[in-house]
């Protein structure tokens, strides 16, 4: 028995059935004997026989009609108990009929007591099958929590309210489940010390006592609202007491209705940076967005892709999907085919540094509305190749953005970094760069249609090359986590809080602002590295090492989202406020982007990088060759 339920064999259904029917024959047998007063000289004398045969054949079909030896008796629950005394229940019904109708009038037999043996049989009966299934499931629920070879997982359920309960109930019936569930943990403090389910409801000031007493591994909650402070505060201390947090989706999202082990996943660092959800005037960018042309480059990048899903929602007239990388570009139109089939859809393989074939599409398809997302965005590989960089991210912008006004665009809204505050570098300097000419253009006396509005936040969560996807890989790989400094610090934002804003920004914007979204606090990268750590379920220098290799070139401490002579004016979002900036003369800008869009050409790095500094005066490199300029300048 034991090495049948350990490897999950399955008992053939003829032998439950045959079970069944001696169990419901004896269960006949004690009921006639108790109705007869257990006086067997006259019980023999009589037709037991004849009336306990025909008991037996009427139960053949009726068991066989009500499937009662169909289910796997190992995992049994009250339907199938329901099934069992509706079976026996039909089968008492139909004999009393034959016994009536066919037996006493035909063969004039009266020794039975009907009506008094199938009652009592009804419920020996109804008992004995009914108790065959609880002894079997408890057998094999005894012989795999105690006997199976197989290591256990001691886990506590975040919540006791019905969503918890259905989890711990599809974390017990699951076979090949190896989650034993020790209790749940609440923070309603009328629920504590109840019992929900057999299992009782903790504190969470309980969890050092229970992680000692209990040897509680993980903590499982629900991913729905995990930037809640409560859950916050639960999944801090668990990190500390060394529980690993895992998630599990709502009932709702469930596979066929149950939950499975693959469904139940590590918290990611994700989750743990998660903000309450941000409010947006949904109303206004319907109004912005519905029935326009809508052209978003770069659509195949991180934070342009979701721009993509979200125009969507409201339903453009057309959505011009631009991007020079083909193979992502492919991945969200397929998406965007299967999500919304119903919505126009345009995908344009080019390169925003080509006018000539940037022309051709704004002519064909006349965009009303461009999200300009395009760019090149790592620090270190720009910092070594600031003439792509410039050509990308200054001459790119440019040419969408002289287009947008020659062919009448409504509004133009750029994507922009924090690191364009006070650049230490490249990339921050070239979007800075960009910056200035899209807010002279603005105001260009021949600009009579083209609103340009810049957006402007920090590092965005899982983006392509982030900093989390990269110390993923590394923990994957059994470490180190490598991290620049140890006092390095950044702000993070998820990508689709990142877009919303984007999109309320768009709304507001009248023509030259640049948006400054509010990133919350600052997070440090290494503490960071060690919640990764943690959340994977190892420990920071027991398991998986942090190295720290040193600034890369151009990279600076600490971001910023406004310099030091910027101030901000609040909008009517609380999240979102207008940097009040130094505005620059279209004339003035166009020369100086001229000549550094000509050294460009040229390829001679430092004298591109000279005539960054020169349009951006509060360019200061960092760890970078490009120091020697700032040095010169100050010679002079």
């Amino acid at each position: 028995m034991r090495k049948i339920l350990l490897d999950n064999k399955v008992l053939p259904r003829w032998i439950i059935f045959l079970i069944d029917l001696v169990l419901a024959s004896w269960s006949f047998v004690l009921a006639y004997f108790i109705s007869e007063e257990f006086k067997f000289p006259e019980i023999l004398r009589g037709h037991f026989f004849i009336y306990t045969n025909l008991y037996v054949v009427i139960c053949i079909p009726i068991f066989f009609l009500f499937k009662v030896h169909v289910g796997l008796i190992r995992y049994s629950n009250m339907r199938d108990m329901l099934r069992i005394f509706t079976a026996m229940l039909a089968a008492s019904t139909l004999y009393t009929v034959v016994i009536l109708t066919l037996v006493e009038p035909y063969f004039n037999i009266h020794s039975l007591r009907v009506r008094e043996v199938l009652l009592i049989n009804f419920f020996i009966g109804s008992t004995l099958l009914i108790f065959l299934r609880i002894a079997a499931k408890g057998t094999f629920q005894y012989f795999h929590d105690k006997l199976s070879k197989r290591d256990k997982i001691h886990v506590l359920i975040y919540g006791s309210d019905d969503k918890a309960v259905l989890v711990k109930q599809a974390l017990e019936r699951s076979a090949t489940s190896k989650f034993i569930v020790v209790g749940f943990i609440d923070k309603d403090r009328s629920k504590l010390n109840s019992l929900v389910e057999q299992k009782r409801v903790f504190h969470i000031k309980d969890l050092p006592r229970l992680k000692a007493t209990k040897n509680v591994d993980k903590l499982l909650l629900l991913n729905d609202r995990l930037d809640e402070r409560d859950k916050q505060v639960v999944i801090e201390r668990c990190l500390r007491l060394e529980i690993q947090v895992v998630t599990a989706p709502t009932p709702d999202k469930w596979l066929s209705g149950t939950i499975g082990e693959l469904q139940i996943k590590n918290l990611r660092i994700e989750d743990l940076l998660q903000r309450p959800p941000i409010e947006i005037d949904n109303a206004k960018v319907k109004a912005d967005l519905f029935d326009r042309r809508v052209l978003v480059t770069g659509a195949a990048g991180s934070i342009g892709s979701e721009i993509v899903r979200q125009v969507m929602n409201y339903h453009p007239r057309v959505l011009i999907l631009c991007d020079q990388a083909e193979s992502p570009l492919h991945e969200i139109q397929l998406e965007v085919e299967e999500s919304f089939p119903d919505v126009r859809c345009e995908i344009v393989i080019a390169d925003v540094r080509n006018r000539h074939r940037m022309e051709k599409m704004f002519r064909q398809l006349r965009p009303q509305v461009v999200y300009h997302a395009a760019a090149y965005k790592h620090v270190p590989l720009m910092e070594n190749n600031p003439c792509e960089a410039v050509h990308t991210n200054v001459k790119g912008t440019r040419i969408v953005a002289d287009l947008s006004v020659q062919y009448g665009v409504e509004k133009f809204v750029m994507i922009s970094t924090d690191k364009a505050v006070n650049p230490t570098n490249v990339m921050g300097s070239s979007k800075r760069i960009a910056e200035i000419y899209t807010q002279s253009l603005n105001s260009a006396p021949f600009n009579k249609n083209t609103r340009f509005i810049t957006t402007r936040f920090g590092n965005v969560l899982g983006s392509n090359g982030s900093v989390i996807p990269r110390f993923r890989a590394q923990i994957e790989k059994g470490g180190p986590i490598t991290v620049t400094h140890p006092e390095i610090t950044r702000y993070f934002m998820t990508i689709p809080e990142a877009v919303q804003l984007v999109l309320e920004a768009g709304t507001m914007g009248k023509g030259g602002e640049i948006f400054v979204f509010d990133m919350g606090k600052p997070v440090k990268i290494v503490n960071l590295a060690r919640k990764m750590i943690k959340l994977a379920g190892l420990q920071p220098g027991v398991d998986i090492d942090i190295v720290f290799t040193g600034l890369r070139p151009g990279e600076k401490l600490y971001e910023e989202l406004l310099n030091s002579e910027e101030s901000t004016l609040p909008t009517h979002h609380e999240k979102i406020s207008i940097a009040r900036v130094i505005n620059h003369d279209y004339v003035d800008a166009c020369l100086a982007i001229d000549s550094l869009l000509s050294l460009s050409k040229e390829g001679d790095n430092m004298a591109v990088v000279k005539q960054m500094k020169a349009i951006v005066p509060e360019f200061l490199s960092k760890n970078s060759p490009y120091e020697e300029l700032d040095e010169e300048q100050e010679v002079l």
